[in-house]
């Protein structure tokens, strides 16, 4: 007999040995997610409250504890059980996770004076693990008024600031290590630096979270949820649509069918581009609906956002169901719900997050639907989507597509919808976005668009007095829609949009500029 060769180790795939971000309510918890995972390592969000052996069953590679607003002594504070600092994983502690560590493991936390707020100098012991091979002096972003006056017993202070002498330590033995600033976010000039000493050198976590990694693993999570069953995509031409159809149809090919319901919502001239280039492109089967009547009808003397939101949900679902039966017996359907949408809509099952709005693929739906669900863009961030899609052969159009929420223009009208106003609305919609095409400046926003609120306001055009409608511009810049800051654009190009909207369309008699970043202002206006 020959030699017998050993079987081939199966690696785990990536999101089986995640690292894992508690979180406990800060305003930064998603960004570290994402710092970890712009780090190739794979991270997911889990409340504060978890458990000790449900996080063990998770087999991290390591803890993150996040920021969080409020004193670790003050009453209804989120804490911890201790028992996370005994799993015998790395523990990194950011801010007030670092003060809770101090505090639970014999240190001390006290309100000083040295509370900081924004850039402050900071001196780093660069032979630590969190700042090994980085300069001794380094800026890093502070936010707190509590801070760490002792470390835990058997730590070592490796960075002090004027006001905060304690701005990190490490006990190397027990894989503990904490940091007052937020190496997450990018005024803290050496933080990714200091994130990749902590997830490779300490946790010694794979940089396996790839592109590629993600396709090969969602492609066989779709084989083995969906089988040999028939499965309906709702297209919206938008990239988590995409990516998602193209995900799943590179999973069980022929037995997808896309079906692209056009229900009068869309930007100017959209719907004819979505056919042209996914039904020609990518040659999947393409089932084109024109329901713009039947969603009109629907949404006639709705003011509510919420409530336009479940209208357009429940219809859209409607909609598939009818072509399911059309096409046979079909089970599933596929949704570009992201990560960020489970997050905003409360829907990750632990209670991270509160409800901020209900997404139309997440907390939209109706509680009647005869199709079930998949969702290979459910733990993903819109960057990552991005990647995947250009991995997928995905065209840059549709790649750096501004986001789009699914139910449409219905969100960016203020008030009831009517064919006129979504008329109005997308002439305005498409003037802006062609400027800003114009001014080179699509790709550094994260999203801009119009708004009509439906109100009229008084105006002279023509020495003739108006009553018209006002359009709102709204531009921002983000890095994964969590937080948004508005859009500094120039003012020449902002006198031009205004100038085109006002003089083009005649219902138009004004335009105002949106200044509010998020928070407190979600993007979208609805």
């Amino acid at each position: 007999m020959g030699e017998v060769l050993p079987l081939p180790v199966q690696e785990p795939a990536p999101e089986e040995r995640p690292v894992l971000v508690v979180d406990f309510g800060g305003q930064y918890s998603q960004l570290i997610a994402r710092r970890v995972r712009e780090c190739r390592v794979y991270s997911e969000l889990v409340h504060h409250a978890t458990s000790p052996a449900v996080l063990a069953a998770r087999r991290p590679l390591a803890l993150v504890l996040s920021g969080g607003p409020a004193s670790v002594y003050a009453d209804g504070a989120p804490q911890a059980d201790p028992g996370i600092f005994e799993l015998g994983v790395p523990v990194l502690g950011i801010c007030y996770g670092m003060q809770l560590m101090a505090r639970d493991l014999g240190g001390r936390v006290e309100r000083t004076d040295g509370s900081e707020f924004g850039r402050a100098a900071v001196r780093v012991e660069p032979d630590s693990g969190l700042f090994g091979g980085l300069p001794a002096d380094q800026v890093g972003w502070m936010s707190h008024r509590d801070s760490v006056t002792a470390a835990p017993e058997g730590a070592r202070v490796t960075a002090g600031s004027p006001s905060t002498p304690i701005s990190a330590f490490e006990d190397p033995e027990r894989g503990l290590y904490g940091v007052q600033f937020h190496p997450e976010v990018l005024h803290t000039e050496h933080g990714t630096e200091i994130m990749k000493n902590f997830l490779y050198r300490i946790a010694d976590a794979p940089p396996t979270w790839t592109a590629a990694a993600v396709i090969e693993e969602e492609t066989a999570r779709v084989r083995a949820q969906v089988g040999r069953e028939r499965v309906l995509c709702g297209l919206s031409g938008g990239v988590d649509s995409a990516v998602a159809a193209l995900l799943v149809h590179k999973a069980v090919g022929d037995q997808l069918t896309c079906v692209f319901v056009d229900h009068g919502l869309l930007r100017k001239e959209e719907a004819g581009q979505v056919v042209e280039t996914f039904g020609r492109h990518f040659h999947v089967p393409l089932v084109h609906v024109d329901a713009r009547e039947r969603f009109l009808a629907r949404l006639a003397g709705v003011t509510d956002p919420e409530e336009k939101r479940k209208a357009i949900g429940e219809e859209f679902i409607r909609v598939f169901e009818e072509e399911a039966r059309k096409l046979g017996a079909v089970r599933y359907l596929v949704q570009g719900t992201l990560y960020s949408d489970v997050i905003e809509s409360g829907g990750s099952g632990d209670g991270v997050a509160a409800t901020i709005k209900s997404h139309h693929n997440v907390g939209g739906l109706p509680e009647r639907m005869d199709l079930e669900l998949v969702e290979p863009l459910r733990m993903l961030f819109k960057d990552e989507v991005r990647r995947v899609g250009e991995e997928l052969g995905l065209p840059d159009e549709m790649v750096w597509r501004h986001p789009f929420p699914g139910p449409g223009l219905a969100i960016r009208i203020i008030g009831e919808v009517t064919e006129e106003r979504l008329a109005i609305l997308r002439e305005a919609d498409a003037i802006l976005l062609e400027e800003v095409r114009r001014a080179g400046l699509y790709r550094e926003l994260w999203q801009c668009f119009a708004v009509l609120p439906a109100i009229r306001s008084v105006g002279v055009q023509g020495d003739e007095r108006t009553y018209a409608y006002p359009i709102v511009l709204r531009a921002v810049t983000s890095e994964d829609a969590m937080t948004a800051d508005w859009a500094r654009l120039p003012y020449d190009l902002l006198e031009t949009i205004s100038s085109r909207i006002i003089n083009e369309i005649p219902a138009v008699n004004r335009v105002a500029l949106d200044l509010s970043s998020k928070p407190p202002a979600p993007i979208e206006w609805e």
